[in-house]
């Protein structure tokens, strides 16, 4: 952080070379007013830097807000894992980012979307990151659409404005986005702040415990704050009064000391039942009913610091679920598979091939690995030699012991481009039917008929509407009626 006093105790201007720079104010000329000089180095430096001081913005996830905090466990649950981060009474530092997914930076905080939850863990076993959602689902479960449903939810290429039309367009001919969609149109389509969501590893994970037994995890982050929501008419109107609504939302709770939590629990289901379940376990559309799998505590995360540099800590903070510590892997959830390639590759464009020197991004531990060079590498690789095998006390992964819990979790069997098989409750509109019918109440299911039908009626082509319509029916045949009621299409 920049310190106020400096002028005070006479400290002098530095160029980034730290020489002594020759004025801030006045720029070298000709005379009083001639022409400016090329070989005002300083200026040159100062114009230069300018001009190269913003990195691309994330495709998805650009606008957000982070935290530094600790996770500290409070139950036993190193029956299940090994992973150091979760042993009995461990306290571990870490960073979290809340973030808009559609929305570019400069775009309001309470627009409706999905909010990212994304973790980073400093442990001693290197860093264990979680990439998820403000939701436990998503709209698709094949990475092959992933671009498209992106595209389907930014800007319309001619006039460069959002587009309901699309976006419609896009989720009426998708049915598997159902489940996600109406937990979208719903309340936590717009939390009242980053501090009143909930976060969720959405994708399920496997763990290892020490004896080598593996399950599988989902991971559940609720608020001690309490869930809360804004309604959309007021939603609206902070868009216009202050686009970083949740941002400062965020920051104000830490100054002030009111440091926001969330208790982390996991669902469990034992690996060899994922074969035989009902409907597929990895399958990105869906949830794992409680009654099958009740929550069970594992710790709490508690934010307390504002980072003293929003681009250093924030900006260049690079989240990858490739980040797997001893102890957890991945399971055959194929969206999870694609971003395990697709998160580090975005990170080397966005901000260079050496991007785990970063501050927010390096490791708490010694680094001991093999890659060398690249652009702006500034730690010298400490192996005592750059390739392996050697004879010089090089790093050996042979010595490492126990089991590697990132190994391919089950028999592949035959490679093929195929869709999932088909399981009894394998269908794409029963559990947001539940969501609507069961969990949400009265007031819930109209403001959620509201919302559906506000941003219906902005929809410009009438086939698009008729099929949402019937999108909609097929998740709910009232709540589909209601909404064409609402539209004047009943």
């Amino acid at each position: 952080m920049s310190d106020p006093n400096a002028q005070s105790r006479g400290e002098v201007t530095t160029t980034v070379s730290g020489i002594p720079a020759p004025s801030d104010e006045h720029s070298l000329t000709v005379g009083r007013d001639g022409p400016v000089l090329l070989h005002d180095t300083y200026l040159i430096e100062k114009m230069a830097q300018f001009n190269r001081e913003r990195v691309p913005e994330r495709v998805v996830h650009a606008k957000g807000a982070g935290a530094y905090g600790t996770f500290r466990v409070t139950n036993d649950v190193s029956d299940l894992t090994c992973a150091d981060v979760f042993q009995p009474g461990r306290e571990t530092p870490m960073l979290a980012r809340f973030s808009t997914v559609a929305g570019e930076q400069g775009s309001p905080d309470t627009w409706r979307d999905p909010r990212g939850f994304a973790l980073k863990f400093y442990t001693r076993q290197g860093n264990y990151d979680m990439v998820g959602n403000n939701t436990p689902v998503f709209f698709m479960r094949d990475p092959q659409k992933f671009q498209d449903f992106i595209r389907s939810q930014k800007r319309d290429l001619r006039t460069g404005l959002r587009d309901n039309t699309m976006q419609w367009d896009y989720w009426s001919l998708s049915p598997e986005s159902a489940h996600q969609v109406t937990w979208l149109m719903g309340d936590r389509g717009l939390p009242r702040s980053y501090r009143h969501m909930d976060g969720f590893s959405s994708h399920t994970y496997m763990w290892v415990n020490g004896d080598g037994r593996k399950v599988w995890v989902k991971y559940h982050f609720r608020t001690d704050q309490g869930n809360d929501f804004l309604p959309q008419d007021e939603a609206d109107r902070l868009a216009g009064e202050n686009a970083e609504y949740h941002r400062q939302d965020l920051y104000d709770a830490i100054d002030r000391g009111d440091y926001p939590s969330w208790t982390l629990n996991v669902q469990v289901m034992p690996f060899e039942e994922a074969a035989e379940y009902r409907f597929n376990p990895f399958d990105l559309t869906k949830v794992w009913p409680h009654g099958d799998y009740p929550l069970i505590e594992v710790g709490r995360m508690t934010l307390n610091r504002v980072p003293e540099d929003f681009f250093v800590h924030v900006e260049q903070a690079a989240f990858e679920p490739s980040n797997l510590v001893p102890g957890i892997g991945p399971s055959p959830d194929k969206m999870l598979l694609a971003r395990l390639f697709s998160y580090p590759d975005t990170h080397r464009y966005r901000i260079g091939v050496n991007y785990n020197e970063l501050p927010p991004n390096r490791p708490h531990v010694p680094v001991h690995a093999y890659s060398k060079d690249g652009a702006m590498r500034s730690v010298p690789p400490q192996v005592g030699a750059v390739y392996h095998p050697n004879s010089f006390g090089g790093p050996d992964a042979g010595r490492q012991e126990g089991t590697d819990p990132a190994s391919w979790p089950v028999d592949a069997g035959e490679i093929v481009r195929g869709a999932y098989t088909l399981r009894r409750d394998d269908d794409d509109f029963g559990q947001p039917g539940s969501l609507v019918r069961d969990v949400l109440d009265d007031a819930a299911r109209a403001r959620l008929v509201s919302n559906v039908a506000g941003h219906l009626g902005k929809v410009t082509d009438d086939g698009v509407t008729g099929r949402a319509l019937e999108y909609w029916r097929s998740i709910d045949r009232e709540t589909g009626d209601r909404i064409a009621a609402a539209l004047d299409r009943g």
